[in-house]
């Protein structure tokens, strides 16, 4: 019985090949235009929308091994990772589909010859579940595969019925079960219900047949489809023998290396092996997630790639490696998946630096949170507590890292208590806001875009080829969301045509602006959307005449756009391939804007780009558009176009049959957008910003055509104008702005200095009048032509001479005030510099804050400084008494 995953991920893909379906690539762990979803975590994800019937494929059937990842929810939960057999962050589904082909007989009969009589898993050791309405499941299982009744289980809704939502497909399910024999933790008692490691679900059968309406009614499905999920760990785990999943050839090399880096063995002792599964599991959910292109943040998917990593980490130093280690585990998981993933390797090198950052930083972090956990001792202590507020601890581990289970074991040993169900509540707060934040709705279809789909209207697109005089039909005109005969001049609404020259936004691609017009109207084309499939919709508003539905048209691009918009959609490929070429292989794209008048490009790098790499970019775009290539399109199969080099780009979607553009040697992409004829229509290419937009995202600004010729004019006359103010030839500019800058550099470092010793002359007669309150000797002046640092400078000054006293000093500038308070050490317990600012800066319209010796205030108005400075004394006999 003894199998690899990688045999038995291939076993079930050529299985269901041989039996008519189509071999489908595992879809990105970021859902694709699917905001309700936080990653994908079921194979069905990517079908999504052919299953609610917005999407139409080429093929009825279909196969694959889907990326998933699962860290919260009834499904999974992150702190259960490594503490049971089961649980995983990241796993792979396979699955089978059938879209409106074959339903419960085939799906029942696959599943069973694919478990007994290809993987040659014994009948006697399959249990199954039907839901417990479905007789026509229960039959099959009964009769035609002959499975007794006593292994034949009838579940409710909330185990064996399955639903895309609150409303839409939905259906009963069927789960097969092996069974073990026995319990892993010896428990005798054992029934399906059990959790104690027994009975594991290896497969479960969806049978969506129904449509549930918003009051809850099912009506049946015209064409009812299949959705199956088989986790491949779990059926690796009964094919090779071994009771955990983490015993499968898929954990064991990564527990193995985990084991050998921090010197702890495998199976000594409970907590140090819960340790290593950790490791194993995170590593391969970190080095999936950086591919795909998760970078470690604060918010989102970045947030949670985040916390996985840093789980990692602790338990690795809970293991006795302080040393960065982990990031070692994440390039061997590119080597141990490379045959069913080959796509890691490139990214391998990448993702190691991601992680061996983050662990560097989280030393980091651990070093602060010990700090914040020393305040919540303290603070418990003073109120006579032992016990640490959930909600502080969950603060301490949400907001910055720190381990919960560092926290318990500290408070443990301090013979303090955490109050767990604070913290739960929390962690259930936070949860809600996740979920919120994700919730997002289904890509809202209007109602009236949804009947014409109904109606199977479609508009055939020419612009690839012919953007001028394209007759057309008006197939349908819209007007505040609702169907309309006509449009008269004056009026906006949207039009649908059956032939159209223009591109609707996508892709990052503007869409097309023009004219429809005849030989009675003229209407001015300001948008193009696809809302639909095969749709296309364009905003117009009517100049003249009257625009019926059933009029014949003619559609006209405007050329001078589309051709600006082209040069920089190729341009944006070229520069794609040039950071490959110059950062490396890691580099993928993650957003872009193509518009006539400039283009903008996301990538993934963990650095700021060199003036250097800037330079060797630009240099090699310019050099493939000075070649003038002939840039090639054609209409090939995806898997074709992927074996072929074709890159697919991050959290796009493509259909069976893919449009690949080329510029032959230089680079290959999957693009339904509008391109140049030759790389030398770009004409020249400029990159104007580089910066950063998120933790390992950047971004390029550039231009090209004739944009990028009028920056180059502007420069030049920049150039010219400088050349002239500084009398010095353009050759000479840099010497001789580096020397006016130094010398005005030095010339305001003077002049502040003498401000400094004029305001420190006249403080100097005015801390001999400082007056004495209580006891103590206080000092409110204001001064006037100082900087920020100039302003500490003298008050530090002052309160020396006092040797023991209050300074508060006030500066009015550019219409606003600023503020300082210092305190002598030997006057902080009775008089805090922050109390006294918190008191006087409201008086200037202001607040601020800052320590008991030093705080500093801002202000919006100034006419008031002189009543604050007068309180200051005040206040000062105030916090005396």
């Amino acid at each position: 019985m003894l199998k690899t995953a990688n045999q038995i991920r291939e076993i079930f893909l050529d299985y269901f090949e041989k039996r008519g379906h189509r071999r489908v690539n595992s879809s990105s762990l970021v859902p694709e235009n699917d905001a309700t979803l936080l990653f994908t975590n079921a194979g069905m994800n990517q079908f999504k929308e052919v299953f609610l019937g917005r999407e139409r494929r080429e093929y009825r059937r279909a196969a694959s091994s889907q990326k998933c990842m699962r860290v919260s929810g009834k499904h999974n939960d992150l702190e259960t990772v490594g503490r049971t057999a089961r649980h995983h962050t990241f796993f792979e589904m396979l699955g089978n589909f059938s879209f409106g082909d074959y339903f419960k007989k085939e799906a029942i009969e696959y599943a069973w010859e694919l478990c007994t009589t290809v993987y040659g898993i014994s009948p006697d050791q399959l249990l199954t579940t039907v839901y417990r309405d479905d007789v026509e499941a229960y039959s099959f299982w009964r009769d035609r595969i002959g499975i007794p009744e006593s292994r034949i289980f009838r579940l409710g809704e909330e185990d064996n019925f399955w639903s895309m939502g609150e409303t839409g497909p939905c259906g009963p399910c069927s789960e097969l079960h092996y069974d073990f024999g026995n319990s892993p933790s010896g428990h005798t008692e054992c029934t399906l219900e059990c959790d104690c490691g027994r009975y594991v679900e290896i497969w479960n059968l969806v049978f969506m047949q129904f449509n549930r309406d918003a009051s809850g009614t099912l009506t049946p499905l015209p064409s009812p489809s299949i959705d199956t999920g088989m986790g491949l760990e779990r059926v690796s785990c009964v094919l090779q023998g071994v009771q955990s999943n983490y015993d499968t050839d898929l954990f064991r090399p990564l527990i193995e290396e985990a084991s050998r880096l921090t010197g702890m063995a495998y199976g000594e002792s409970m907590g140090s092996d819960v340790s290593l599964r950790i490791l194993a599991d995170h590593s391969r959910a970190c080095s999936f997630l950086i591919h795909d292109g998760v970078i470690p943040g604060n918010e989102g998917r970045g947030y949670v790639l985040r916390k996985i990593l840093r789980r990692a980490i602790r338990h690795g130093k809970m293991l006795g490696k302080n040393e960065p280690f982990f990031f070692t585990l994440t390039a061997l998981v590119a080597e141990l998946m490379q045959e069913a993933y080959p796509e890691l390797q490139h990214s391998r090198d990448y993702a190691s630096k991601i992680v061996r950052n983050e662990e560097e930083k989280f030393s980091t972090t651990l070093t602060y949170g010990m700090q914040m956990l020393e305040e919540i001792f303290a603070e418990a202590q003073k109120r006579g507590q032992r016990r640490l507020p959930g909600e502080q601890v969950f603060r301490l581990y949400d907001t910055y890292g720190f381990p919960l289970d560092l926290t318990y074991e500290i408070a443990t040993e301090r013979q303090f208590e955490v109050d767990e169900e604070g913290f739960l509540q929390e962690m259930e707060k936070q949860r809600a806001r996740a979920r919120a934040s994700w919730k997002g709705a289904e890509k809202a279809v209007k109602p009236v875009y949804q009947e014409l789909a109904s109606e199977k209207l479609a508009t055939e697109f020419t612009g690839y080829t012919e953007i001028h005089d394209v007759p057309g039909r008006v197939l349908a005109l819209i007007r505040n969301e609702k169907r309309v005969d006509s449009l008269a001049a004056g009026e906006a609404g949207e039009l649908v045509l059956d032939r159209s020259p223009f591109y609707a936004e996508a892709g990052g691609q503007v869409s097309d602006r023009g004219v429809v017009e005849n030989e009675k109207m003229h209407a001015d084309v300001l948008e193009v959307s696809s809302p639909v499939s095969g749709i296309r919709v364009h905003r117009v508003e009517v100049k003249r005449g009257i625009l019926h539905t059933g009029d014949l048209v003619r559609a006209n691009v405007y050329t001078s756009l589309r051709l600006s918009t082209a040069r920089n959609h190729t341009a944006t490929h070229l520069l794609h391939a040039a950071l490959r070429q110059v950062l490396g292989e890691h580099v993928k794209q993650a957003g872009s804007l193509v518009a006539p008048e400039r283009l903008r490009f996301d990538f993934t790098h963990y650095q700021p780009l060199t003036t250097r790499e800037i330079q060797e970019i630009e240099e090699l775009v310019n050099q493939k558009i000075l070649e003038n290539i002939g840039v090639r399109t054609e209409i090939k199969p995806l898997e074709e176009a992927l074996k072929g080099g074709a890159m697919a780009l991050f959290g796009e979607k493509y259909q069976d049959k893919v449009r690949v553009v080329q510029v032959p040697g230089f680079s290959t992409e999957l693009c339904g957008g509008t391109h140049v004829q030759r790389t030398g229509d770009i004409a020249v290419f400029k990159i104007v910003d580089e910066g950063g937009i998120s933790a390992g995202v950047r971004r390029i600004e550039a231009l090209t055509g004739e944009v990028a010729l009028s920056r180059f004019q502007e420069d030049e006359l920049l150039l010219k104008r400088l050349s002239e103010e500084l009398r010095s030839r353009r050759e000479e500019l840099e010497r001789v702005t580096t020397r006016v800058l130094r010398e005005l550099k030095e010339a305001n470092r003077t002049i502040e200095e003498l401000r400094l010793q004029l305001a420190r002359q006249e403080s100097s007669r005015a801390s001999e009048a400082a007056r004495e309150v209580k006891g103590v000797r206080v000092l409110a002046q204001k001064v006037e032509n100082l900087d920020k640092n100039g302003l500490r400078t003298l008050a530090d000054q002052l309160k020396n001479k006092l040797g023991s006293g209050v300074v508060v000093l006030g500066m009015p500038a550019d219409g606003k005030v600023s503020l300082i308070a210092m305190v002598t050490s030997d006057l902080t317990d009775r008089i805090k510099a922050n109390v006294l600012l918190q008191k006087i800066a409201p008086l200037v319209g202001g607040g601020g804050g800052g320590r008991a010796e030093m705080a500093e205030a801002g202000g919006k108005d100034p006419s008031h400084l002189d009543q604050a400075l007068e309180q200051t004394y005040q206040v000062v006999g105030e916090l005396l008494s």
